[in-house]
């Protein structure tokens, strides 16, 4: 996923050489980069005319795939830069780069952002990978976004949104550490486990939990407006904004 220097090697190690595994200790993830595909084809399909779609966090390809295959009238410029990760998005969508339809940056989010001109991108969409980023560089990213997204463009982020309720958010928690030591442990991948712990710890430290409450008062202050939460499941959220 794209980040701040000091992440950029969270992905770099046995987590993005497996990233994969994520679907089996976090099934909601798959869905969301589902979800997060079909809301950009319906969006593609309303305006008609061909879209320029930007990824933050391409990944593996998971959601790049699923954005590519829910409209014909979009090219996605996929932004990730952690090379392990990447490599294997530009093996797996080779075709679709072939095609025309899928470039890639190795930039961080943010620097990407910046070499683009404003107004110049009508969907901007991303998931898990924000919530990767310390509170003041998304905070900035955002604004690049907004900047970025021409008038009437979308914002489309498949994401971990913090509940604001603490307790409840803690027992969610929970049980989604439960699910990493039963998935992992029964194929004896502990050197997996002890990455996505370890990990975790990033996700909910202080300066860096993307909580709910938060990031939507942060785009607010951006700019975007009708801005909606929808399909939550347990920390998993799916967030939509126009410019």
């Amino acid at each position: 996923m794209t980040g701040e220097n000091r992440f950029d090697a969270m992905f770099s190690s046995v987590m993005g050489q497996e990233y994969q595994m994520l679907n089996l200790i976090c099934p909601f993830a798959t869905e969301m980069s589902r979800l997060v595909g079909e809301i950009v084809g319906n969006y593609c399909e309303e305006q008609g005319t061909p879209q320029a779609v930007v990824e933050l966090g391409g990944g593996t390809g998971i959601t790049t795939l699923a954005i590519l295959t829910a409209a014909d009238n979009l090219s996605i410029l996929s932004v990730d830069n952690e090379p392990t990760m990447q490599n294997q998005a530009k093996q797996s969508l080779r075709d679709w780069v072939a095609a025309g339809r899928l470039r890639f940056s190795g930039e961080d989010a943010l620097t990407a952002l910046q070499g683009l001109a404003s107004n110049s991108v009508d969907i901007l969409a991303s998931a898990y990978t924000l919530h990767n980023f310390h509170s003041d560089y998304r905070r900035q990213v955002l604004a690049e976004i907004y900047r970025v997204l021409k008038p009437g463009g979308k914002f489309v982020n498949g994401d971990r949104y913090a509940l604001d309720d603490i307790s409840a958010h803690t027992r969610s928690i929970q049980r989604e550490v439960g699910g990493y030591f039963k998935v992992l442990t029964e194929i004896n991948r502990l050197d997996l486990l002890e990455h996505w712990i370890v990990h975790l710890f990033n996700d909910e430290s202080e300066n860096q939990v993307m909580r709910e409450s938060v990031a939507l008062a942060q785009m607010a202050e951006a700019g975007f407006r009708d801005i909606e939460l929808q399909q939550r499941m347990e920390v998993n959220a799916l967030v939509t904004a126009l410019k």
